[in-house]
């Protein structure tokens, strides 16, 4: 096939070629890559180019291969890694419950009630025209430490969100 090594990838395994323009994921494209043409991970972008310059259909099949077997991999480590932020969740509570530490109940009453407070008097007074940033700053910053302990106290489903779009993708086949 005609043009660089790295266009090809793009043209017969769009995901793959992503993956190798993307910093974390460039390493195990590349060895995902090497491996489907070269039999072995570490080959060298120069041997792929030559195994490229030397194209076989065959290589096309590895290729669409390594890259579903590289999208079920990547969706492993994503599950791989929502499980140890829920253990991390786990054990943070599992703590605070043990030794019946209000440090973090303390902290979620105050954040609310910081939140509460501020909505209630930006909706009663007008805020003077030099301090509009601070304000908005401050309003952004409890926004997101109310969504945290909300998420703490009550879950998350963002990480479900995104596991179930990656798997719905790698099932249709879209990237």
């Amino acid at each position: 096939m005609a043009g660089g090594w790295k266009d090809t990838i793009r043209k017969v395994a769009p995901a793959l070629g992503r993956a190798l323009e993307a910093v974390p994921y460039a390493g195990p494209a590349l060895a995902a890559v090497s491996a489907a043409l070269l039999g072995r991970p570490e080959g060298t972008e120069a041997e792929i180019s030559a195994r490229i310059a030397n194209w076989q259909p065959a290589d096309e099949v590895a290729l669409r291969t390594a890259e579903q077997k590289f999208a079920l991999d990547m969706v492993d480590r994503a599950v791989a890694l929502e499980r140890v932020d829920a253990d991390n969740r786990a054990n943070a509570r599992g703590r605070e419950v043990a030794l019946h530490d209000w440090t973090t109940r303390a902290l979620a009453m105050a954040i609310i009630t910081l939140f509460a407070v501020q909505m209630f008097l930006l909706t009663r007074h007008a805020i003077p025209a030099e301090n509009r940033e601070a304000a908005s700053q401050l309003l952004g910053i409890l926004y997101v430490a109310v969504t945290v302990v909300l998420s703490y106290y009550f879950g998350s489903s963002a990480g479900s969100r995104t596991k179930d779009a990656v798997l719905g993708r790698v099932a249709e086949g879209k990237k």
